[in-house]
């Protein structure tokens, strides 16, 4: 680019940038252009107000005139008056019915405190909570929300429901409440066979529920809070815990469907399943309002118009206790494996099978000796670093090996200083370590024979309904956070409080990960110990990054990592303080000593890394002399 042709692309700038200062509008013109904005959106949104109402009165008066049609099958029902409530109660249960609409209004789970320390649990009440039951006849849609039913039968653990129609037919409901938090009710419908299709066969079901906060920590409960269903022999599946999300499932026939809070449930479940349509929806709802999500399922199931056979159901309502609900579920009527504790989620497979035939044990059997939920934390830890110690000495051990080495590394592969010898360099030290019989893979143990274990505990602690309410040392409750600071704004990343526990853990982590590098970095040679300077920084940032992750999250799981990476700490202490370095060296000597008299004898997986190596380079050395010719 010339002079000339630079000065007139600068011109040109100075040409814009000039028009565009001109032309900008002044301070008056802008907010004349705002007001006129601001009297359009206020226009807007009167026009679209005004139709909202206008639909609302249009439907409004289109359900009272059907209400008020005297033709109407179930004209006396429509016009049953007020609503009256029928309790059902047991020892660990309560529910309330509603007269209008006949179905389930309230339950109360006996027996644990709320969030306000109050004495049961309200899962739901009746502004939270709706079901309706609808019916497609040849001339009237009977929708049961909106009849009046007369009840009858009524005991402490009975109720029949019935809504008369005119041709002398009826609709009834019949609810029997079981021992324990099962309910089990059916729908029939009496001499209104001629009002149907002849090959209507469907019962239209829709479900509505508020999710209430029950516990202390809004955004910790709200994760582990999720519309669950389960697939006709196949596996359970959640709707998004965090956003808006809907399933239609057009094929799918279901057993059941869950409105899961973290440690109680609400299922309903149908005999002849549902499906094979279904729409899902669960909408979060914002910190404060006192809810964490809006459920909704649209189902339907199987319906004899001739009320020869009933439509039948049963509702799981109670605590998400993985062995409580393997006992609630035999007293199920239908004859089908539900798999009910999968509402008690153990994590993928791998972890589920340590939580489901290791951990739930052993958390039994300590809760049965009296201990304090605490203290069957530090002895679960206990437990598990007895189990996993002879692996982690193992691999301390293997270490340690390459530790006392290192001088001899570092004198073997010096003449490979140049980046094009790296290869040489690490073949010779695969060589070592090989004549050795050291495996420089070993030291990376610990931390992966430790992370099943710490993952599958991630899955059962937030999920242990026992932790709830339990207080240990400061800690009130072991299933939420434990906060030393509160305040009322929410700042990102953070909240609005400071978890003791979730500190601790992160300064033990700090501990564990200075011990783990320092260990790491005296086993390194060369090059390798010059990565793992930049390398630990990034392993210090990782505590502060568990902060903000774990700080909403329950104390009781903070305080088993907190327990667990200051028994590893210890442990590796303890292991640094016993080793004898002369002793362990003297020993690799007389093990190179043996191997260098049998050049043959390979061990371990260094050998193989070494041959893996020599493979590599020939066929490196293969494909350049293909290239060559």
């Amino acid at each position: 680019m010339n002079r000339d042709t630079l000065i007139g692309f600068v011109l040109i700038g100075i040409v814009l940038i000039g028009f565009s200062w001109w032309n900008q509008p002044s301070e008056e013109q802008i907010e004349q252009y705002q007001r006129q904005q601001d009297s359009i959106a206020a226009m807007q949104k009167d026009v679209e107000v005004k139709a909202q109402m206008a639909e609302a009165e249009r439907k409004a008066k289109a359900e009272e005139a059907a209400m008020n049609d005297s033709s109407a099958l179930f004209f006396q029902a429509l016009q049953g008056g007020e609503a009256q409530e029928v309790v059902l109660k047991n020892d660990k249960l309560q529910l309330t019915f509603s007269t209008k609409g006949g179905t389930l209004s309230k339950a109360v789970i006996l027996g644990f405190e709320d969030k306000d320390s109050a004495q049961d649990v309200t899962l739901f009440d009746g502004k939270d909570q709706q079901m309706t039951f609808m019916l497609s006849g040849k001339n009237d849609n009977i929708v049961s929300k909106d009849m009046y039913f007369a009840p009858s039968k009524v005991t402490d653990r009975t109720v029949t429901m019935t809504a008369q129609a005119r041709n002398g037919g009826n609709i009834t409901l019949n609810y029997e409440l079981g021992d324990d938090y099962m309910l089990h009710f059916s729908l029939v419908a009496n001499g209104l066979s001629g009002q149907f299709a002849p090959n209507y066969q469907q019962l239209d079901v829709n479900w509505k529920s508020r999710a209430r906060q029950q516990e202390k920590g809004f955004t910790f409960e709200n994760r582990y809070s999720t519309l669950t269903y389960k697939e006709k022999g196949g596996g359970t599946h959640y709707l998004n815990e965090t956003s808006d999300a809907t399933e239609t499932l057009s094929e799918e026939r279901l057993d059941w469907v869950a409105f899961k809070n973290q440690f109680f449930s609400a299922v309903l479940i149908s005999k002849d399943d549902f499906g094979p349509y279904a729409v899902l929806r669960s909408t979060p709802q914002e910190k404060g309002t006192g809810y964490l999500k809006n459920y909704e399922a649209t189902l339907n199931t199987k319906f004899d118009p001739k009320g020869v056979n009933a439509s039948e159901f049963e509702m799981y309502i109670g605590p998400n206790d993985f062995r409580l609900i393997k006992a609630v579920e035999e007293q199920s009527r239908f004859d089908k494996d539900l798999d009910l504790e999968q509402l008690v989620y153990l994590g993928w497979p791998l972890f589920r099978i340590i939580n489901r035939w290791f951990t739930i044990y052993v958390f039994d059997w300590l809760t049965s000796w009296g201990f304090s939920m605490g203290i069957v934390l530090i002895l679960i830890t206990l437990l598990l670093k007895g189990i996993t110690f002879p692996m982690v000495k193992k691999s301390y051990m293997s270490s340690a090996k390459m530790r006392v080495l290192k001088p001899k590394l570092e004198e073997a592969t010096k003449q490979y200083d140049k980046p094009e010898d790296q290869m040489k360099k690490q073949q010779a030290m695969m060589q070592l370590y090989s004549q050795y019989g050291v495996s420089p893979l070993s030291g990376c143990l610990p931390m992966l024979i430790q992370m099943p274990i710490w993952i599958a505990m991630f899955n059962f602690v937030p999920n242990a309904i026992q932790l709830r309410r339990e207080s240990f040392l400061w800690i009130d409750d072991l299933s939420t956070y434990d906060p030393i600071v509160e305040w009322n704004t929410n700042i990102w990343g953070i909240g609005d409080h400071l978890s003791l526990t979730c500190i601790l853990f992160c300064v033990a982590n700090i501990l564990y990960s200075y011990m783990t590098m320092r260990q790491q970095r005296d086993q390194m040679v060369g090059q390798q110990a010059e990565q793992m300077k930049m390398m630990q920084w990034m392993m210090y940032l990782m505590p502060i990054m568990f902060f903000f992750m774990f700080n909403d999250y329950s104390a009781g799981l903070n305080f088993y990592y907190f327990i667990s990476l200051f028994f590893s700490a210890a442990i590796m202490w303890v292991l640094r303080k016993t080793t004898n370095d002369e002793k362990l060296l003297a020993m690799l000597e007389a093990r190179y000593k043996e191997n260098k008299n049998n050049p043959k004898k390979q061990s371990g997986l260094a050998a193989r890394l070494e041959a893996m190596q020599k493979q590599a380079e020939e066929l490196q050395r293969q494909r350049l002399n293909q290239q060559r010719k």
